[in-house]
C-alpha cells in the first residue's frame, strides 16, 4: 500500500513555538535517564556532583509564604493558550490545555481548557439561584428554587471524567495545521468533579420520571447557552449538579458557582453557570441545536444532537514543536478517553499504521475517564512516524483519516476522533503530519 504524508506547513515552528514546549522538552530529557544508566556514569564531573547547592546549605522560604500554591518559578510554559484568528472577540473563543505537558490524568485547575460563548461572568454565589421546573406542571408537581448552599447541604458525590470540546481537532479535519498537541487536541481535560446527582433534584421537584425524556439546562452568561440532555443520561446518576473540582470550588471560568456535567457527551453540554433545568418530553431544538453543534454528512444532510465523544487518543510526548534528545530508549506517553466507557487498550505504532504494538495502561482505568498510556520505543536516528490507536471496551476501534472521511466526510467540524501522526526526522524534531 502506498503511503502518503501529508506535513504541516514548513513554517509552523516559529522561535515562540520552540519556546512553549521548554517544559516538554526537560520532560523528555527525563525519558533518557535508562539509556543513561546504561551508559554507566554521566559526563557530569565528580568535583560538579560533590558540591552543594545554595538550597542545600541555607533555609528555605517559610510555610505559607504563598497563601494559594503557585508552580514552580522554574516551570515555565505550562499554560492555556489562544489560537490566533479562532474567534473575531476573545469573549468568544478558547484557550487550550497544555497536554504536552501533563503527568498522568487529572488536569489541574488552572490550565483546564476554556470555551466561552460571551465571556466568562464574575458571579456572587450568594445571589446565584437555580430553577427546576417542567414544561407544564403535569412534568415537575413542585418546582423548586435552590441556592448554591442548599445544594452543597445535600450528599455529594465526587467522579472523575474527562470534558472534550466537540470542536476539538476540528483544524486537522482537512490536513495536519496545528504545529502541537496543544493546539491539535487541547481542548480537552479531565477533573475530579463533586456535586449532587441531578436525579436526586429532580426527584425532590417531584419530576414524573417516566414521563420526561429531555431536560434543558440554561446558563446565567451573557450568552444563556442551553442544551438539551436525554433524561436517560440523568437517570444513570452520572450528571452532576457540581460546584466543585478538583478539591476546590469551581473556578470561575470554568462554571463557578454551578455546572453540569454530563460524562461522554461534547462539553458543550456541560453547561456551565447553570441557572435553570426544565424537564420535557421533546428535544428543545435551541439556537446551537440548530444552526451550530450539528455535523455536516457527505449526503448533504446534516447530523443533529451527536453529542457523543468517540473513542480516541493521542500521543503527547513526543509530540509537535518536541526534540528528542539523542538516539536510543524514548518513552512515548499520551492519553486515551472513550465517551462510551472505559479503554480497554492502546496500541502504538512508530511506522505510520504499518505495524501496531500494545502499550501499557498505567494508573486507573476509569469510565469516562482520560487514561494515560506508556510505550519503550528505541530511537534509532531514522526517520518515523508515531501513532496510538486506542479500543474501548464497547469494541470500538479509533479510526484512521482515511475510515473517518470515508463515513463523515470532510466538511464537519466536530467530533473528529481520527488517529494523529507525528513525523520524527533524524534529527529528532517532532512535527505534526498526516497519513493519508
Amino acid at each position: 500500500m502506498h503511503t502518503t504524508i501529508d506535513r504541516a506547513p514548513e513554517h509552523h515552528l516559529t522561535a515562540e513555538t520552540v519556546k512553549e514546549t521548554a517544559v516538554s522538552r526537560r520532560q523528555l530529557m527525563g525519558m533518557t535517564v535508562l539509556s543513561t544508566l546504561s551508559a554507566g556514569l554521566s559526563s557530569m564531573s565528580h568535583a560538579q556532583s560533590l558540591t552543594m547547592p545554595s538550597w542545600t546549605t541555607s533555609p528555605g522560604f517559610p510555610v505559607a509564604k504563598t497563601p494559594y500554591g503557585q508552580p514552580s518559578r522554574f516551570q515555565s510554559g505550562f499554560e492555556r493558550k489562544t489560537l490566533p484568528g479562532l474567534s473575531p472577540v476573545p469573549e468568544n473563543s478558547a484557550s487550550f490545555t497544555p497536554l504536552q505537558g501533563l503527568l498522568g490524568i487529572i488536569t489541574p485547575s488552572g490550565v483546564h481548557y476554556e470555551r466561552h460563548h460571551s465571556g466568562w461572568p464574575d458571579i456572587d454565589p450568594r445571589e446565584h439561584r437555580l430553577l427546576i421546573s417542567g414544561a407544564d406542571q403535569s412534568f415537575v408537581s413542585k418546582p423548586k428554587v435552590f441556592t448554591v448552599e442548599d445544594l452543597q447541604r445535600l450528599p455529594s458525590v465526587s467522579r472523575i471524567h474527562f470534558i472534550e470540546c466537540s470542536g476539538n481537532t476540528g483544524t486537522e479535519r482537512l490536513r495536519a495545521t496545528a504545529p502541537t498537541v496543544q493546539y491539535t487536541h487541547g481542548l480537552l481535560s479531565c477533573s475530579e468533579f463533586t456535586g449532587v446527582p441531578l436525579r436526586l433534584l429532580l426527584e425532590s421537584c417531584g419530576t414524573d420520571l417516566n414521563r420526561a425524556k429531555y431536560v434543558l439546562a440554561e446558563g446565567a452568561d451573557a450568552a444563556s447557552l442551553t442544551r438539551t440532555i436525554p433524561m436517560d443520561l440523568v437517570l444513570n446518576d452520572e450528571v452532576l449538579v457540581a460546584y466543585g473540582q478538583n478539591g476546590e470550588y469551581l473556578r470561575p471560568e470554568n462554571g463557578f458557582p454551578l455546572r453540569l456535567i454530563v460524562p461522554g457527551v461534547q462539553g458543550v453540554s456541560w453547561v456551565k453557570w447553570l441557572r435553570r433545568i426544565e424537564v420535557g418530553d421533546e428535544p428543545y431544538g435551541t439556537r446551537d441545536e440548530t444552526l451550530h453543534y450539528i455535523d455536516p454528512m457527505p449526503n448533504g444532510m446534516h447530523r443533529q444532537y451527536t453529542s457523543l465523544q468517540e473513542v480516541k487518543s493521542v500521543i503527547t510526548s513526543p509530540s509537535g514543536g518536541q526534540r528528542l534528545h539523542g538516539t536510543g530508549y524514548t518513552k512515548i506517553t499520551g492519553l486515551a478517553w472513550s465517551g462510551r466507557g472505559k479503554i480497554q487498550y492502546v496500541d502504538v505504532s512508530t511506522d505510520g499504521g504499518r505495524n501496531w504494538h500494545q502499550a501499557r495502561i498505567t494508573g486507573a482505568v476509569l469510565s469516562k475517564s482520560l487514561t494515560r498510556f506508556e510505550f519503550d520505543w528505541d530511537f534509532s536516528g531514522s526517520e518515523a512516524i508515531l501513532q496510538s490507536r486506542a479500543v474501548d471496551d464497547s469494541g470500538h476501534v479509533q479510526p484512521t483519516y482515511a475510515q473517518y472521511r470515508a463515513v463523515r466526510g470532510s466538511e464537519s467540524v466536530y467530533h473528529n476522533n481520527a488517529i494523529q501522526s507525528w513525523g520524527v526526522d533524524a534529527e529528532g524534531q517532532v512535527t505534526n503530519v498526516q497519513v493519508v
